[in-house]
């Protein structure tokens, strides 16, 4: 196993243009990390520089604490695994992952013997003597990584492994990644932008935009405090709602949070010392879709009138899209245009577009965002949710 560390490490393609800038990051020995963002925040080519398929232009990168920029990718005892499959389509699924170890001159009883125990763990057994063309997406992704694993590498670095997949499959060999990961316990660096995948394997998640690093935590630390507007609107699905609010006093210490729609929050009582600042100031307001319900469950719960404007029923689960606030005209005072959001909620509820129903919010997961730097307000941490009743 090995830890890899990046001490402010920027990829630049001319002197203003940078793919990657000065991130460092830690990742300890048989870690499962994530660099999750859309396409083109420098996520690949991070990973591509840990790799050595890309040169470091400025900072160090550091495998088993030893500095590696100048160290060719086949020194590095790193094994990448690609977005496309990248078999030979003539060779069996045992000689392409027997490729690697015969090129390096590897023993032919050691190879055969770490391909045998390769194809045990990834369940390939029955189908070494088989040609790619003859395999599904899943069992091809097996092999890939199955190449991998013979090399007996210190770290792997997948790079959109699964984005090829079906949703079944996808589902299917993010259970295998895991599994696989506990079994090995080396060191995982997974691309993707896919935020299912973010969240359900990695050991820590570290989220970038336009080459910089954003936030690095824990899956559930990232989703309960996303650093910025962007975090909170690109980790899930749906993301968060934003919404441009005003920050009010209501009497004495407590605070209201007035949206352009007419809806009226009470911060709840924790968060008022640190809200405090920005009394009488815009801020946004962000909410879960995951916090709306159809009936309180707690007292300090908040009613709120919302207008279904579309059903989206995914079986599990339902996802209402549509406006929330005062009904019958417009709010007091105009802060933004109506805009609509999105509510989660249980299966058994049935709604259709046009209906008005009056939904009940948990306040406690409430985010709030300064305006101008789109960061987080900083809040004590809300108690343990309330569960979920059907």
């Amino acid at each position: 196993m090995a830890s890899i560390e990046l001490r402010h490490v920027s990829k630049r393609y001319a002197p203003t243009v940078y793919g990657v800038r000065d991130v460092s990051l830690r990742i300890e020995d048989g870690e499962f990390i994530i660099f999750l963002g859309p396409s083109g925040c420098g996520k690949s080519t991070t990973l591509r520089m840990i790799a050595g398929l890309e040169s470091v232009s400025d900072g160090e990168i550091l495998i088993g604490g030893q500095a590696v920029n100048a160290i060719p990718p086949r020194d590095r005892n790193v094994a990448v695994v690609f977005q496309s499959y990248a078999l030979y389509p003539h060779m069996s699924v045992a000689q392409n992952m027997a490729f690697g170890l015969k090129m390096r001159g590897t023993d032919p009883g050691l190879i055969r013997s770490k391909v045998d125990q390769a194809a045990t763990l990834l369940g390939l057994t029955p189908y070494l003597d088989r040609k790619p063309a003859a395999l599904s997406g899943g069992q091809r992704q097996r092999v890939a990584l199955g190449r991998a694993i013979v090399r007996d590498p210190a770290a792997f670095l997948l790079d959109e492994p699964l984005s090829n997949l079906d949703a079944q499959l996808r589902g299917e060999m993010r259970l295998e990644l895991v599994k696989l990961h506990r079994r090995l316990g080396r060191t995982i660096v997974h691309v993707t932008h896919d935020q299912v995948e973010a969240m359900t394997m990695g050991d820590r998640i570290c989220i970038m935009r336009g080459g910089a690093m954003i936030q690095v935590g824990r899956p559930l630390e990232v989703y309960a405090n996303p650093a910025e507007t962007f975090v909170a609107r690109f980790l899930a699905t749906p993301p968060m709602n934003l919404m441009p609010a005003v920050l009010r006093g209501a009497g004495g210490d407590d605070l209201v949070v007035e949206t352009g729609e007419g809806l009226a929050l009470a911060v709840p009582s924790p968060y008022r010392s640190a809200y405090a600042a920005y009394r009488d100031k815009p801020v946004i307001l962000g909410l879960r879709p995951e916090d709306f319900y159809e009936a309180p469950h707690a007292s300090d719960w908040q009613p709120v009138p919302f207008t279904v404007v579309a059903v989206e029923a995914l079986g599990a689960e339902l996802v209402l899209v549509g406006q929330v606030g005062a009904t019958g005209g417009v709010a007091p005072q105009k802060i933004a245009p109506p805009q609509e959001i999105a509510v989660r909620l249980s299966r058994h509820v049935v709604a259709e577009p046009g209906q008005m129903l009056t939904l009940s919010l948990d306040p406690n997961p409430m985010h709030l965002f300064d305006v101008e730097t789109t960061r987080l307000i900083p809040r004590p941490a809300p108690g343990v949710p309330a569960r979920r009743v059907a």
